[in-house]
């Protein structure tokens, strides 16, 4: 067959659906990746063929007004006006997307399209192409679980407005869907029934593993949740001499890594983590990765070495815990090899891997990034460093994470 799989988001929205394009290509399909130009060199580095949707998302997401709206913080005046003028950016870039996802689809033709909630048109091109779709989701409560709100408002709020929140939620998607419709050539009138039908009725499948998201029993058989599936990342990457070195010397290591989340202010956010590893002679590898974070121009050497990149399948069996930004990917990779965490939430599904992460016993209860001080994240980092049951109980749900070998329910889903 001839799948496109095709994300919008940041790096780890990506993460997904190379990792399913990387299955299906072992198993003798053609796969053509369908994301923003700013991640073509991943697809090349899975050997998988690339077509673009423009530079103008990320592009949206790094500019002041992406940087204060993901940096996070309270819903105050800042964010409102930095939220206002994505809103008049998102405009012509979402009509770019989805002009884009038309042309190629259109002109690919191909069997299959695997994409998440932010990639739209395979939707419309669903109406045509029944059971051609598969709807794939990193993150949970996208669809109505009864005791938790949409992933939007995140908190348990009650029965009667839980069911409420995914109504709004739906009601809004199916709207922009049917409002994008004008901006494609093919200008066929589409109903919002005909659309919130195509919705609940495609294959959906979550990627994240059961013992941290259970599959409610109500659901229709349409929708599964089948696992976490990583890509090797080791592909066309070594570590030079100097991490070799870092790591032969220290046997308790840290990583700190906000992956392709951005800030105000790295510098600041930098230099409040290594005072307090500093202060507690802790070592750690600082991944700048997006610029989240920054190497300074003085630093301990001895205690820190920093990287722009590290595959997560090569640093993660050599160290003992993890800082990051509760990314959904980060957040299984710890737990599959054991690690405990400490999430320094940025955004909307961080907020929930944080409380997931705390309520497992897997690490103490992290600090929104904007609220983050040498105070507060201390005693945050020796919770993480010194409380060893938080290793244990990361060691033994990583076994049973492991033994969750669903790669084949993943990829007959897909290709049934």
């Amino acid at each position: 067959m001839k799948i496109i799989v095709t994300s919008i988001g940041t790096r780890g929205d990506m993460e997904p659906f190379l990792a399913i394009g990387e299955i299906l290509k072992e198993e003798g399909h053609e796969v053509i990746c369908l994301f923003p130009e700013q991640f073509r060199n991943l697809a090349e580095d899975s050997n998988l063929q690339f077509e673009s949707l423009g530079k103008g998302f990320i592009e949206m997401l790094d500019s002041p007004a992406g940087k204060t709206a993901m940096g996070g913080g309270k819903f105050g005046l800042s964010k409102m006006k930095a939220y206002a003028k994505l809103i008049s950016v998102q405009k012509e870039v979402n009509k770019e997307m989805i002009q884009l996802q038309e042309q190629v689809i259109e002109h690919e033709m191909p069997d299959r399209i695997i994409h998440n909630g932010k990639v739209i048109y395979p939707v419309i091109w669903s109406l045509e192409n029944k059971g051609k779709t598969t709807w794939l989701s990193p993150v949970p409560y996208l669809h109505y679980v009864k005791d938790h709100s949409h992933l939007a408002f995140n908190k348990n709020l009650g029965p009667v407005l839980n069911k409420l929140s995914y109504s709004i939620a739906n009601y809004g998607l199916v709207k922009t869907i049917v409002n994008s419709v004008k901006w494609l050539k093919k200008h066929n009138k589409i109903s919002q029934k005909q659309i919130q039908k195509a919705l609940f009725s495609n294959n959906a499948i979550y990627t994240i593993s059961p013992s941290l998201f259970e599959r409610p029993d109500y659901w229709n058989e349409n929708i599964k949740v089948l696992g976490y599936h990583e890509r090797n990342k080791t592909v066309n990457w070594e570590a030079d001499e100097a991490l070799q070195i870092f790591l032969q010397k220290h046997t308790k290591p840290l990583l700190v890594t906000f992956g392709s989340m951005i800030n105000l202010n790295p510098p600041e956010k930098t230099k409040i983590i290594l005072e307090v590893l500093e202060k507690n002679n802790i070592p750690a590898i600082i991944n700048t990765a997006s610029g989240g974070l920054i190497k300074p121009e003085n630093y301990n050497q001895d205690l820190f070495h920093f990287v722009t990149r590290i595959p997560y399948d090569y640093i993660f069996p050599r160290i003992y815990g993890v800082i990051h930004h509760g990314g959904s990917g980060t957040t299984h990779m710890a737990i599959k090899h054991g690690l405990p965490s400490l999430i320094i939430p940025h955004i909307i599904d961080q907020y929930l891997w944080n409380k997931i992460i705390f309520k497992k016993g897997l690490g103490p209860l992290g600090i929104d990034v904007s609220k983050i001080s040498t105070k507060n994240l201390e005693v945050k980092i020796l919770d993480l460093f010194q409380n060893t049951s938080y290793k244990e109980k990361a060691k033994r749900l990583g076994e049973v994470m492991i033994k969750e070998d669903l790669r084949m329910e993943y990829y007959q889903a897909v290709i049934a």
